[in-house]
């Protein structure tokens, strides 16, 4: 019997990461906006309780990508990760389960698990070099008009497009992707 092998984190001070993680079986759970608007509140106070610096974002219909700064001694990575993803499937197939949500069926694992998530901990990458960090930030902010969701990166609100265009209303605050102050000043 084959595993796939477990996603090794490097828990690295002061490394910027890349985080991609996908919806169940790539169901496009994301399609709904108010479920979107959800995750997008759900980030903004996952980030509060666990002190990480935000750097860019976005949601897709069927994945979420961030570039984060972690306070690794305050929260690793893999806390993060499990923060956002955990809590947030509990409240969504909460309400799913209320309503008796079609969606319900195709989300059931073969051990009758229902999940919300792609197993795993997802896509995790430090990022090194100041090219990589612009290149993952036009990544994300492109994946939408890529994938033809928007006509322009700022077109897609659910995304850190805005903020960086200079518009600061009704998205989260981003930590720009300078190194982030020290807690203790």
């Amino acid at each position: 019997m084959s595993r796939t092998p477990k996603m090794k984190r490097i828990e690295a001070p002061n490394h910027i990461r890349f985080l991609t993680f996908s919806c169940y079986q790539q169901l496009p759970l994301f399609n709904n906006d108010r479920i979107k608007d959800a995750f997008v509140d759900h980030i903004h106070n996952t980030r509060i309780n666990t002190n990480f610096h935000l750097i860019s974002w976005v949601i897709m219909p069927e994945h979420v990508h961030l570039l984060i700064w972690p306070d690794i001694e305050r929260a690793p990575v893999s806390k993060i990760v499990w923060r956002l993803k955990r809590d947030f499937a509990k409240m969504v197939i909460g309400r799913w389960n209320e309503l008796d949500a079609p969606i319900l069926t195709k989300l059931r694992t073969t051990q009758g698990k229902i999940r919300f998530w792609q197993h795993g901990g997802g896509y995790d990458r430090n990022i090194i070099s100041r090219l990589e960090l612009e290149e993952k930030l036009h990544y994300i902010h492109q994946n939408p008009v890529k994938r033809g969701l928007a006509p322009t990166q700022t077109d897609w609100p659910w995304s850190s497009a805005s903020w960086y265009a200079g518009c600061r209303e009704h998205t989260i605050p981003i930590d720009p992707p300078t190194k982030p102050k020290s807690h203790n000043q």
